[in-house]
């Protein structure tokens, strides 16, 4: 029985871990540097499980001995068994997550592996919005925005990647406390396109929380 205990983004971070020694092993014949790439690949990545325990350690610390490309592949395949799915999610949780929209758009549930999801998105394009649900502290969180595409390739906020972009832009529910009743203020920033290809690119929520803590308050 395998116990899961890589999120997403993580599992991301590993692959590009992976791909820096892979990457030495092709250019750089110094076996001093490639004891290096390969001892500081692996310090990274456990720093992000300090509460691993020895057997992880050991699992995730197996690609320092490895030379081959299929050796490579077959490594990284065999830690999806370990990846940990987005929360199972309702039609119904998240309506309430959007209760002012009554003619919600909804994402096809089916047809999503969850397993490679740190945030759940999808566009309502008669509309031009874009829904986000994100799961943190035991409970999901929903932000809806509306986007414009900007028809060109940059680094998105949330993956960092570049990639073809919209602005995506949402209204912060928090207000100073003095505030007038009609005061909002719009939070943007630049998100990939398509959803998919970011969750497939982000290695580090930071700047996703930060976006979601900045409008939910």
């Amino acid at each position: 029985m395998f116990e899961a205990f890589i999120r997403n983004h993580q599992y991301n971070y590993i692959k590009k871990q992976v791909g820096i020694v892979q990457h030495a092993l092709r250019t750089n014949p110094d076996p001093k540097i490639l004891e290096s790439v390969r001892d500081g690949a692996e310090a990274k990545i456990l720093e992000l499980f300090p509460a691993a325990t020895d057997a992880q350690k050991e699992m995730l610390g197996r690609f320092t001995a490895l030379k081959t490309t299929e050796d490579f592949q077959k490594y990284v395949k065999d830690l999806e068994l370990y990846i940990v799915e987005f929360p199972q999610i309702t039609v119904k949780q998240i309506q309430k997550l959007f209760p002012k929209n009554k003619k919600l758009k909804l994402p096809d549930l089916v047809n999503i592996d969850f397993r490679f999801v740190t945030y759940l998105s999808w566009m309502d394009i008669s509309t031009n919005k874009l829904f986000m649900v994100y799961h943190q502290n035991g409970q999901f969180l929903g932000i809806e925005g509306r986007y414009t595409p900007t028809n060109k390739k940059s680094y998105c906020f949330v993956c960092n990647r570049f990639e073809e972009l919209v602005l995506y832009s949402a209204v912060s529910k928090t207000k100073p406390a003095k505030a007038s009743s009609d005061y909002y203020k719009a939070i943007g920033n630049y998100l990939c396109m398509n959803g998919r290809d970011c969750n497939k690119n982000i290695a580090d929520v930071a700047s996703l929380e930060r976006f979601i803590h900045v409008v939910i308050g």
